[in-house]
């Protein structure tokens, strides 16, 4: 009897969410060529010639290689000799989407040279079967890594891949 409350404890705690700190998360989907060109198609767009900053509005998508990031805003930032972009700034019902991964947010951040978009507002990143929310996440796309902070939540099936 208590190998069988044992079996059952243990599959109760399997089965019930996790709430932690911060995960460290493996990207295979979300691995990108920065170097890549990107592309972004918007319903409406205006230059600031100050800033020179170009700021993309409704239904923004921004295409680098098999990665898509789409948003309600995106800002363009170019690089301080205007020779390309620096960074990608994301806002209103931000998604990350790779083949095999996706992230929803309420904002978003890609600096191009270093690779690494930070995720936050409500993160929900999906992983085939797997969910995994918190308050940030950071993927590096050149070496498909990442890490969720803030309130870190998962749930494990037992017998299931994660």
């Amino acid at each position: 009897m208590s190998h069988l409350l044992r079996a059952l404890c243990l599959a109760a705690v399997l089965a019930s969410p996790v709430a932690a700190q911060q995960a460290d998360i493996r990207f295979g989907g979300l691995q990108q060529d920065t170097s890549l060109p990107v592309e972004v198609t918007s319903d409406t767009l205006s230059v600031d010639q100050a800033s020179g900053a170009a700021v993309f509005t409704g239904n923004v998508l921004a295409k680098q290689g098999e990665m898509r990031l789409a948003a309600e805003t995106i800002r363009v930032e170019y690089t301080s000799d205007g020779d390309g972009i620096d960074r990608l700034i994301a806002s209103g019902g931000v998604t990350l989407v790779s083949p095999t991964d996706a992230a929803e947010a309420a904002e978003a951040v890609y600096t191009i040279a270093s690779g690494n978009v930070v995720m936050t507002g409500n993160v929900l990143l999906t992983q085939g079967r797997a969910a995994i929310s918190g308050e940030t996440l950071t993927v590096n796309l050149k070496d498909g890594t990442g890490t969720m902070t803030g309130q870190v939540k998962t749930i494990f099936t037992p017998g299931g891949a994660p």
